[in-house]
């Protein structure tokens, strides 16, 4: 006989031993169940629970607790409230079977049942109540699922938001650079060349002033757009905490307590060791408004390995995978649940009128997206908020930086050849470089530049915008620069490199990016490092002593 129903867990409660002999030999045609016997009636729900009993068969007659009482406690305990209960009496009374199933009982047998009818009873409630654990198992299931269908729809709306909200900060950004460049540009002009008396040069320094903030502005715009060209090393971000270990104790004050937690053997990873940093430093100033000046901020860096199955511990939003977590916690006020679902947005802040941008934190979820990381915010009020950002490990040594040495605005005699589709940006750049001495040659586009270098002309260095309109993109006239005038260097500028420079956001280390808006001290000093090394191969080939010329004395 096959028979292919669920098993049976059945548990006889009697307080005579023999019953079980009886029960089992009635059972004998009742394929795939298991017989659990029981004497104590107070252990019913117990054993109810621990052998997952489909039915319970329960003497009537017993000392201590009868099997009215016992149907009852069934009956009252949440997790024995639907198991099936039949009665089992030697009293064929109508009056002491309503009373049975007055209590709760699903059947009323009088001792002993013929096997047949036995089996078939217990497979008709057996199967009823295993029937019902399904239901309600589909049901819990379908509520879970359609939870977690809102919850991933909640944050498909959620993402698509954030990506148009990055889509038009990004644009908006772009252009807010040339904007800026074209004030900035033209306000230094003035100071280099303008002969100003001291108000009109406070004046200027000023306006100055603001073209800064709006750069700031402009930078994190595109931060949180994940437009920014990040020059991604690989680093060791222990190093980095220790450095910043200082910084963050003058940020908290002297009334808050900082500890530092970095695990032995923490991993490498590959980021923009600068944008970490400010990353890292707007999360600590976060942290400071957020305790009042008072509290702990807890910083900890440890490796989370996939291989070892510490990854079993990452958050729902973070994919698994070997990464490098770094946790900002406080003991502040925290943040409560609407606030939260916000937070990265950009421009939202709780901070009052004039205290607060509102781009921290998006600046910092643009740059971890960015770099192809992850951050996760946890908060409650009362108990603190906790920003832990995962980085994806690298097995790399970590990269040496050289030292960046500030020099002052520096000139040449060199040529230079600035390219660029918006006029006034070119034209004050063009004039800046030409108030430092240089020869400037200037292009509307990399078409008219390639002809100006196929005219034959002698070109020292390309200044190139990135985005252009026009057939001939930026990148192509690289590839005509690097191939015509192999002594040339190239420098490229953009306050959106989206799409041309940027791989994933992080530019080649072999390509040379000066961000919008841009100064004059950075300008020059850019142009002088490039043209400085290495040396022209046709001076070194020739000893023309003019491509080494000095330039202005600044060197």
């Amino acid at each position: 006989m096959i028979d292919d129903r669920p098993d049976c867990s059945i548990l006889l409660i009697d307080d005579e031993p023999f019953a079980q002999d009886i029960i089992a030999h009635g059972l004998k045609g009742c394929v795939r169940h298991s017989l659990c016997y029981e004497s104590s009636a107070a252990r019913a729900v117990e054993v109810a629970r621990a052998v997952a009993a489909t039915v319970v068969l329960v003497d009537l007659r017993m000392p201590g607790l009868d099997g009215f009482e016992v149907t009852a406690l069934l009956r009252a305990h949440p997790d024995t409230e639907d198991v099936p209960v039949i009665v089992l009496s030697s009293e064929d009374n109508p009056e002491i079977k309503a009373r049975a199933f007055a209590a709760g009982a699903n059947d009323y047998l009088v001792k002993w049942p013929d096997p047949r009818e036995l089996v078939a009873r217990v497979r008709y409630h057996s199967g009823a109540c295993i029937a019902r654990r399904e239901r309600d198992a589909a049901f819990a299931s379908l509520r879970v699922s359609q939870e977690q269908l809102a919850a991933s729809q909640s944050a498909l709306h959620q993402a698509q938001k954030m990506e148009a909200i990055g889509q038009l900060t990004g644009g908006v950004a772009h252009d807010f650079n040339n904007v800026l460049q074209i004030i900035g540009g033209n306000l230094q002009l003035l100071k280099l060349v303008g002969n100003l008396n001291d108000s009109a040069r406070a004046r200027v320094d000023m306006a100055l002033t603001g073209v800064e903030r709006g750069a700031k502005l402009a930078a994190h715009l595109l931060a949180f757009a994940r437009r920014q060209p990040l020059q991604s090393v690989v680093v060791d971000p222990g190093h980095l905490l220790r450095d910043m270990d200082d910084m963050m104790r003058r940020v908290l004050g002297p009334s808050a307590q900082v500890f530092t937690e970095i695990e032995p053997g923490l991993g490498s990873t590959t980021v923009d060791p600068d944008q970490l940093n400010n990353v890292l430093l707007n999360l600590a100033i976060n942290a400071r408004d957020a305790m009042g000046g008072n509290g702990t901020l807890k910083i900890r860096a440890a490796n989370v390995d996939a291989s070892t199955g510490a990854s079993a511990t990452l958050p729902p939003e973070v994919t698994q995978g070997d990464y490098v977590m770094i946790e900002v916690a406080d003991t502040g006020k925290g943040m409560p649940q609407e606030v939260l679902l916000r937070a990265f947005e950009p421009f939202f802040t709780t901070k009052p009128t004039g205290q607060g941008t509102g781009l921290g934190l998006s600046m910092a979820y643009g740059f971890v997206k960015q770099s192809g990381g992850e951050i996760v915010l946890r908060s409650e009020i009362g108990q603190g908020t906790s920003v832990r950002i995962y980085l994806p490990r690298s097995d790399a040594a970590p990269t040496v930086l050289e030292p960046i040495h500030s020099l002052p605005l520096a000139g040449g005699l060199e040529t230079i050849l600035v390219v660029g589709d918006e006029d006034a940006v070119r034209d004050s750049t063009s004039a800046i470089l030409s108030a430092l001495g240089y020869e400037v040659l200037e292009a509307p586009d990399a078409a008219v530049a390639i002809d100006i270098i196929e005219s034959g002309r002698h070109v020292d260095l390309v200044f190139s915008d990135v985005i252009m309109p026009g057939p001939v993109t930026s990148l192509q006239l690289g590839e005509v620069v690097r191939k015509r005038l192999p002594q040339a260097k190239l420098l490229y500028t953009s306050g959106y490199a989206e799409g041309l420079l940027s791989h994933e956001g992080k530019v080649d280390a072999s390509v040379h990016l000066l961000q919008k808006p841009y100064h004059p001290d950075a300008l020059s000093a850019r142009i002088r490092h490039l043209l400085r090394s290495p040396r022209h191969p046709r001076a070194a080939a020739t000893g023309d002593k003019s491509a080494g010329r000095a330039h202005l004395g600044l060197m």
